[in-house]
């Protein structure tokens, strides 16, 4: 009898044991995997911030789906452009003198590929609209539109990919801490978030330290 109570509390404390070795544990391999990741997805946003820049630059609006953005990165042209400052006499009749007129000259230099000039070599950007984790088949949800500020029509658009995608595998409980974030060395809110729908903005709302990286 003295042995089976003793066989069973030795079996409590080994499981007591592990119980506290994977309350301490189990939060540290959840940030490494959740920091890991979120690298991967935030290198890839910048890849399509970088591409969505250039497509504004040249059509003057944000792609607002991958179809086209990929399209533009194969086909788009950058006109490369030379701006310098100039000066002329004009006949003013009101003063009825010649008056210095100053100007800002745009000469054309030439031509090059989007492509070449975005990305080189690499087809990185024909998979960017996939989520870059593994076990993951899922695309970012990516919008873009025009809207008013102070009388003024501006582009804006967004890339977003759900934590619970990301994270998919992991912990409920420390997925759920994750998704009601609100801190200034996190990912706030549910989502890894690049741009806004409602801002003039081409940032993401990841930590400064993801820049870095």
């Amino acid at each position: 009898m003295k042995i089976v109570i003793q066989a069973v509390l030795w079996i409590l404390s080994i499981f007591f044991s592990y119980q506290i070795y994977d309350s301490v544990s189990g939060p540290i391999r959840f940030n490494k995997t959740k920091n890991e990741r979120y690298a991967l997805v935030i290198n890839r946003l910048k890849d399509i911030r970088k591409a969505q820049i250039a497509h504004k630059d040249v059509k003057g609006v944000y792609a607002n789906n991958f179809d086209s953005l990929v399209k533009f990165i194969d086909e788009g042209i950058f006109t490369l452009i030379e701006k310098r400052d100039s000066s002329y006499m004009e006949y003013d009749k009101t003063y009825r003198i010649d008056m210095l007129r100053e100007v800002i000259v745009i000469d054309t230099l030439g031509f090059a590929s989007v492509k070449d000039s975005l990305f080189g070599e690499s087809t990185v950007y024909q998979e960017m609209m996939n989520v870059p984790i593994e076990g993951v088949e899922a695309q970012f949800e990516l919008k873009s539109q025009v809207i008013d500020k102070n009388g003024y029509k501006v582009p804006v658009f967004e890339v977003r990919v759900a934590k619970d995608i990301v994270l998919f595998d992991q912990d409920k409980d420390l997925l759920k801490q994750e998704n009601e974030l609100i801190s200034v060395d996190g990912v706030n809110g549910n989502a890894i978030i690049l741009g806004s729908l409602s801002e003039v903005s081409t940032n993401g709302n990841w930590p400064t330290i993801f820049d870095a990286q």
